[in-house]
């Protein structure tokens, strides 16, 4: 058994009820995202693969926050590493209009922040390892809204959401004295509204 959140207090599929139940909000950002795509005349296979991925966030959340098991650990992590890469390309190539050999340098640095990142892995209570994604976040934020991109501020706001979250789960083992459910929680509820904003920033700026 992993046991990793304040919620945690022994074995069992229903000791993490909050934690898990919470996963819902990335199965409803899926559903919206897949509405606005229809609306936006936009689902074109980059965008249905990130619904997809994201749905298989979810449900490997849920798998994690139930089972607990190093199985259900990498099933959490892959699908999350792999929505930022294929976010991170899709973005760079529809939105920025960098070519590949540019597109593929700025997925580099992102690795090699995650590297790096990644030989922290118990700092901030594992938040330590999400860091890369903020910093690339933020300027990506930056660009949108120097660019005056389509709702040029929603990059911008997806940081503030992610920054946001990413406090609420690195206090959750601090917090355990004073608040016994956590604030894992609310990682999950806050990244489904950050899931959602990352991709109606892309669907919205396809074409632009």
């Amino acid at each position: 058994m992993i046991d990793l959140y304040c919620e945690r207090t022994g074995p069992g599929l229903l000791n993490e009820p909050l934690n898990a139940f919470t996963n819902i909000v990335f199965f409803i950002a899926a559903y919206f995202v897949w509405q606005l795509a229809k609306k936006e005349n936009a689902q074109i296979f980059g965008v249905n693969l990130l619904i997809i991925i994201l749905i298989s966030i979810g449900i490997g959340s849920s798998l994690f926050h139930t089972f607990a098991t190093n199985w259900a650990l990498w099933l959490d992590i892959i699908s999350i590493s792999i929505f930022q890469i294929i976010f991170l390309w899709l973005y760079s190539l529809k939105v920025i209009k960098l070519n590949y050999l540019d597109s593929v340098l700025l997925m580099l640095v992102f690795f090699a922040l995650s590297f790096v990142a990644g030989m922290f892995p118990n700092m901030l209570n594992g938040s330590m390892t999400y860091s890369p994604g903020f910093v690339l976040l933020f300027g990506l934020g930056l660009f949108h809204y120097i660019s005056n991109k389509n709702e040029k501020y929603i990059m911008l706001m997806a940081s503030v959401v992610f920054l946001i979250s990413l406090t609420f789960r690195s206090i959750d083992n601090a917090v355990c004295d004073c608040i016994s459910i956590g604030t894992h929680f609310l990682w999950h509820s806050l990244n489904g509204v950050l899931l959602y904003l990352l991709m109606r920033a892309l669907i919205k700026n396809q074409s632009k």
